[in-house]
């Protein structure tokens, strides 16, 4: 396989406009305490709206796609087509097909936005995938008003925004590495990865507000609001401290792909034999094969495929669940549908920030995430036998679905990074770490790309075969896991903790 070759060295880089804009916000006026919360805000809600932008065509579904009218409960009927070429019995089929265009386009994207990355000014990378997001979100709803039905078109579109999409999520976090210690990142990492869920909270409801004026205004309005976004981000995001004139105490660690710490290691730390040092701040990119080979790289990449396939594949096809099952005796209208999905990515919030702090307590990231793994399999089975009961029923169990499945998300990786950061190879080499970083979330990212087309075509068979497709899923992420779980448990056990489970083994 082709390697990656080092760019050249980055030539230094100036504040942001807004500090001339505004001195003020150059020190020593304002604070690095004050940088780092802007920073924070800046990145969180800058990949919030890249999520907001993501949701439209999970809102739309229902719509493009041919209207089916719920009998006996369960089963449904075509009664209407929708928007051509999505229309008539292949139209679910179609539209998973849409899916695919977008996440694999994301993924192979993701491989390579990291490194280039590594070698320009992050601020003018993460703005420059904004503002195409943007245009071709807004470019997609443009195809209800200029009255598009071609497939090629949209699929051109999917595809064109997918590679600009895959620029934000390794921008963000890289930047997040710049400014953030280790301390409480278990914490710190959950609640600032809630941008997921926030943003497709506010894409849901936004969308779904419109959607009875069109379908195309579910599109334009959040392009709009990346877009804007993206302005602040141009104006007033400072990449790293030293841009400014600040300093942190100690050198901030390396940030991977799911924004969790990679590196912890202080400025100067002595290093065993074949370390590479903090300081060698002209490594080279590690090659994609090299990556592969290192310890835990490959468990830990199919185990994000398989749970980022779960994850997506409610993200892009829960509303078009909701709008086909009936809850309390009623069908949801396509608004409704939009609307109730949200709660979903609400458990996401509470799920990612309550896996982050039970992991700083118990110190084991991949114990935590496959608890919440485990435990997601029978929320998910009483979802989809009991959600329909009631509407408390049913946003109850969505909103614990939404907490286990989306919950573990940022922690899986999070058990990468503790592996990786232990590994003589990379340590303190930030480039290799990027690397490793981008075919782990690139690889998760063609699950993510899998699993609503795979919806797409089961889903015509039945909801409960979608299901068992999720759930297996599951079961063979929390496989991958195993090795992972077996040596921080023999690490505790070792160092006089969970003593209790020497107990249980007797």
């Amino acid at each position: 396989m082709m390697e990656l070759k080092p760019l050249n060295s980055v030539p230094p880089i100036k504040p942001p406009p807004g500090h001339n804009l505004f001195p003020t916000l150059n020190s020593p006026e304002k604070t690095l305490t004050f940088h780092k919360f802007l920073v924070l805000f800046l990145t969180f809600i800058a990949y919030a709206a890249f999520h907001a932008s993501r949701k439209p065509p999970s809102i739309v579904k229902s719509v493009l796609g041919p209207e089916v009218r719920v009998v006996n409960g369960t089963d449904g009927m075509i009664v209407g087509n929708g928007w051509v070429p999505f229309e008539g019995p292949s139209g679910p089929h179609r539209l998973g097909e849409l899916d695919l265009a977008f996440l694999l386009a994301y993924s192979i994207g993701m491989y390579f936005a990291g490194h280039i990355g590594d070698n320009i000014d992050l601020r003018i990378f993460l703005t420059f995938g904004m503002l195409g997001s943007g245009v071709l979100v807004i470019g997609f709803g443009l195809g209800y008003f200029l009255d598009v039905h071609w497939l090629g078109f949209f699929l051109i579109v999917q595809i064109l925004c997918g590679l600009f999409q895959s620029i934000g999520w390794p921008c963000v976090v890289a930047v997040m590495g710049n400014w953030f210690g280790k301390a409480k990142r278990g914490l710190i990492m959950g609640v600032w990865n809630s941008n997921t869920s926030v943003g497709n909270i506010i894409g849901s409801l936004v969308a779904s507000s419109v959607l009875s004026f069109g379908w195309g205004w579910s599109f334009l309005l959040p392009g709009i609001f990346i877009l804007v976004v993206a302005a602040l981000v141009y104006v007033f995001l400072v990449v790293s401290p030293d841009h400014v004139g600040l300093e942190l105490a100690s050198k901030e660690i390396e940030m991977n792909v799911e924004g969790v710490a990679l590196v912890g290691s202080e400025t100067g730390e002595a290093g065993e034999e074949g370390v590479v040092e903090p300081e060698m701040e002209g490594a080279g990119a590690i090659g994609f094969l090299q990556a592969w080979k290192l310890p835990g790289v490959a468990p830990f990449a199919f185990c994000l495929f398989f749970s980022k396939l779960v994850a997506y594949t409610f993200l892009y096809w829960l509303p078009f669940y909701l709008r086909q099952t009936v809850v309390a005796g009623v069908q949801l209208s396509h608004q409704n549908a939009g609307i109730l999905s949200t709660i979903f990515d609400i458990g996401g919030v509470v799920g990612g920030v309550l896996a982050g702090v039970t992991s700083d307590i118990i110190e084991a990231r991949g114990v935590t995430s496959i608890v919440f793994l485990l435990l997601s399999i029978p929320s998910l089975l009483c979802y989809r036998i009991y959600g329909s009961v009631s509407m408390f029923t049913n946003i109850t169990l969505m909103l614990i679905s939404g907490a286990l499945v989306n919950g573990p998300y940022s922690l899986i990786t999070t058990a990468v990074s503790a592996d990786l950061g232990t590994q003589s190879l990379i340590k303190g080499n930030s480039r290799a770490l990027a690397t490793v970083s981008a075919i782990i979330d690139g690889t998760g990212s063609v699950g993510a790309a899998l699993g609503p087309l795979l919806a797409g075509y089961i889903s015509t068979r039945g909801w409960n075969s979608v299901f068992f497709m999720l759930i297996l899923s599951i079961t063979i992420a929390c496989l991958f896991l195993i090795p992972i779980v077996n040596n921080e448990i023999k690490e505790k056990l070792n160092e006089g903790k969970w003593l209790w489970i020497s107990v249980i083994k007797r």
